[in-house]
């Protein structure tokens, strides 16, 4: 019995932003759905998201269409196949941003997060790079899939700061890794199976900043459709100040023939 895949997703530039440097994206032939969250002075933030993205949507696209990924990377043990193809389309993707950001001084120190699923038939596997963030909500309970590479949570992580401590640090927005600010990127991989019914959650900081985790598991838990739910979501963290880009991006995994149904 195969999974088949619906996704709905929206962005937003929030309340106090003046561009958003957000983007989101997905190839449902291909299994590959991606949010990215760009940085960087003038335009560079939303150029970085946008190369970030489109890099590992043509990758899949490709791939798909020739039956061929490249691989730049030797294989990581312990995850399948499918994961490292992951891998090289995110090693790809930081590739882009880095040389684009050497060719032009405007876009010097650029970069971007990323947060992705690739759907097949036997499971999926996840991809991170940055704070944006992978939730799984099932059977009415939430779980974050994701450790963030920021400042505030590797000091959580190491017991130098409560996690109500950095909810409220004017450090936040540090970030610890990144797509195009090295010549290379180690991204956080897992492999899972998922069950019908389970939803997974991807999204910017922009969301998390104000959405707490229980009231994202509350509304995609208890909203039968997933782009009212991303509404819900969006426009909630809008209300509760915007300071940020938001992204909100809902795939459910349901019975049926493998493919995605966009809402």
């Amino acid at each position: 019995m195969g999974l088949r895949v619906e996704v709905a997703g929206r962005t937003d530039v929030g309340c106090v932003r003046a561009k958003n440097e957000d983007a989101w994206g997905y190839d449902a032939e291909a299994g590959i759905y991606a949010v990215c969250d760009g940085m960087g002075g003038q335009a560079a933030g939303e150029i970085a998201s946008h190369l970030s993205l489109e890099a590992v949507l043509d990758f899949f696209r490709e791939g798909h269409r020739d039956g061929k990924y490249p691989s730049m990377l030797d294989l990581v043990d312990g995850l399948s196949e499918r994961a490292n193809r992951l891998c090289n389309a995110i090693f790809r993707a930081n590739r882009m941003v880095y040389d684009a950001a050497g060719e032009n001084p405007d876009n010097a120190g650029m970069g971007s997060t990323i947060v992705c699923v690739l759907a097949e038939q036997e499971g999926i596997s996840l991809g991170h790079v940055g704070d944006s963030r992978i939730y799984l909500v099932r059977a009415g309970e939430i779980k974050q899939l994701t450790a963030d590479h920021s400042l505030v949570m590797e000091q959580v992580r190491r017991g130098m700061m409560t996690l109500q401590e950095a909810r409220t640090s004017s450090m936040q927005n540090i970030i610890m890794r990144a797509l195009g600010t090295e010549p290379t990127v180690v991204p956080d991989l897992e492999d899972m199976g998922m069950q019908t019914g389970d939803v997974l959650v991807l999204c910017s900081d922009g969301l998390t900043r104000h959405i707490p985790d229980e009231s994202i598991c509350d509304v995609v838990a208890h909203t039968r459709d997933l782009k009212y739910a991303c509404d819900q979501l969006v426009d909630g963290a809008r209300d509760a100040g915007g300071e940020d880009n938001i992204t909100c991006v809902l795939l459910r995994f349901l019975e049926g023939t493998a493919g995605s149904n966009g809402n």
